[in-house]
């Protein structure tokens, strides 16, 4: 064997040696790049998970902030129509007791009214 078919052989075993490296590398890569990608879906996995449990716990907040606001107007609209209905029937109370004092000084009206017509006759004789 000759220096040039020496060399030759070498640099081709050199270059295979080189290329073989170079592939093994680009599996390498591949399989690297493989892993980022399925670690890049359970990452989105996980945030649309953490989407759907955030989505889930304002929910949760406000229906319970509603709730809890629902009952205070429930209980303030019961205690206002207790003293609306306490109110109705103070007027009620009033406006008979108003007709009752109106009749009953009607009618002493009329009585002083007679009176007064008797002393006046009675005078004037």
């Amino acid at each position: 064997m000759s220096k040039e078919e020496f060399e030759q052989r070498w640099d081709k075993k050199s270059l295979r040696g080189m290329l073989s490296a170079v592939e093994e590398r680009v599996c390498k890569l591949e399989e690297s790049i493989e892993n980022a990608k399925e670690s890049n879906n359970a990452l989105g996995e996980s945030i649309d998970d953490l989407r759907e449990q955030y989505r889930d716990f304002v929910t949760m907040c406000l229906t319970s902030n509603r709730d809890s606001i629902q009952e205070l107007l429930d209980s303030q609209r019961k205690k206002l129509t207790e003293r609306n209905n306490a109110l109705e029937a103070m007027v009620i109370a009033l406006k008979e007791e108003t007709m009752a004092t109106t009749m009953a000084l009607s009618t002493r009206i009329d009585e002083l009214e007679g009176e007064l017509a008797l002393c006046r006759a009675i005078v004037g004789k």
